[in-house]
């Protein structure tokens, strides 16, 4: 069995829209304690094939985990096949990387079913043909995340915290959110560079006073649920309070378990899919 941890974006700096229609960005991004769990078979006959704790997953080649499969089939001449079970337990469409994750997660542990000897770097770069974020789930713990988001640089561990996610019922589309993004007009400044020396010092003040998404205003402006959650985790107390990737999940920050709690409780009758996770900070292997 594998983990496939969820990620959260600590910040997410959006510095230009480049000439292949992607966006230039940088992002401090971090796992958190919020997993899926897949289990590899192998299979005899030439075929991959998936199965899932939750009905509404694709389970074809629309699916992320499929993607990552047939990719290391292909990239390796690989004639077997497999079938994976994918314990599913991170939101969809929720800007917390569950399905970069579970590609993530597919790659390594094919990796190491067929003896493929492959080192991080070369799953990560493998990654990167599926999603903008499966590179940095290969990787795992805390890292500035540049280009598309594919190329990493591991950073140290965050300071221990708690961490209170909260995601509205609604998906919302990272083309969309993206497509509606003036780059141009942006009023908050970069921050990355901020966070991560927060990071360096061990400073929790300075992660939550850097923390920053570009696209949390889109978004916003589509989702007015997700600005209702961001207020109410400021009202019960979060030290530091963000949406992660396009949303909706919004998260809060907070070094105490009673504050953390306080977030918790406040919100739970508000809003369906809260959680309470601890930062898993190192690298998960």
């Amino acid at each position: 069995m594998i983990k496939a941890p969820a990620k959260i974006n600590l910040t997410l700096d959006v510095l230009a829209k480049r000439p292949d229609g992607y966006h230039e960005i940088e992002m401090v991004m971090t796992t958190i304690d919020l997993a899926d769990r897949l289990t590899i078979y192998p299979r005899e006959e030439d075929k991959i094939t998936l199965d899932c704790n939750v009905s509404y997953l694709p389970l074809d080649e629309r699916n992320h985990v499929y993607q990552a499969a047939r990719l290391v089939k292909e990239r390796f001449g690989i004639k077997r096949g497999v079938h994976i079970y994918i314990d599913k337990q991170i939101p969809i469409a929720a800007g917390l990387a569950g399905g970069s994750s579970d590609a993530a997660a597919t790659i390594k542990g094919l990796n190491r079913l067929w003896n493929l000897n492959m080192s991080t770097a070369e799953m990560a770069e493998l990654g990167s043909h599926i999603g903008s974020d499966v590179s940095f789930c290969v990787y795992g713990g805390t890292a500035l995340a540049r280009g598309r988001g594919e190329k990493i640089e591991p950073l140290p561990c965050l300071p221990p915290c708690w961490v209170i996610l909260a995601k509205p019922p609604i998906g919302v589309s990272t083309a969309e959110v993206y497509g509606a993004l003036r780059v141009e007009e942006l009023k908050e400044r970069r921050k990355s560079s901020e966070m991560i020396a927060a990071i360096r010092q061990g400073d929790f003040v300075g992660v939550c006073r850097a923390l920053n998404n570009h696209l949390e205003a889109v978004t916003l402006k589509m989702h007015p649920q997700v600005r209702q959650i961001k207020e109410r985790m400021y009202r019960f107390g979060a030290d530091g309070v963000l949406m992660s990737g396009s949303g909706p999940t919004v998260f809060a920050l907070t070094e105490h378990e009673s504050r953390m709690n306080r977030v918790y409780n406040g919100l739970r009758g508000f809003c369906k899919e809260v959680y309470a996770v601890r930062i898993l900070g190192e690298n998960n292997g």
